[in-house]
């Protein structure tokens, strides 16, 4: 039988497991056993933070549209079944930004939408 040498994949697999673990503290960055642990509890965080970044700026961009519509004294949703009502294809990421950038549009649009 031929003997089977592993020294290279098994040290290039480490090496890459140790890479994505730096900045981890302690053993966490320099034990590979506990760095694999870290790293795969790390990728698993940074899947739900991803998810969770759209959630909250979703969140953000309601609340300033919001805050927008107060000073015509229509709420929200309101506002948003106007929007679907007159076909305007704009999102809500696009009304905060316009908004935030550009009052007097975002003025000629509600009286648009109303």
């Amino acid at each position: 039988m031929v003997r089977i040498k592993r020294g290279n994949v098994a040290r290039k697999r480490r090496r890459k497991i140790l890479k994505l673990a730096k900045g981890f503290r302690g053993a966490h960055s320099s034990l590979f056993r506990t760095a694999k642990q870290q790293v795969l509890k790390a990728l698993r965080y940074s899947y739900i933070g991803r998810k969770n970044k759209k959630r909250r700026y979703r969140r953000l961009w309601i609340v300033r549209i919001s805050a927008g519509l107060y000073s015509y004294s229509l709420n929200y949703s309101k506002f948003i079944s106007l929007l679907k009502k007159s076909k305007i294809g704009l999102n809500r990421k696009m009304l905060s930004q316009l908004l935030i950038l550009d009052q007097a549009a975002f003025d000629i649009l509600v009286n648009q939408v109303i």
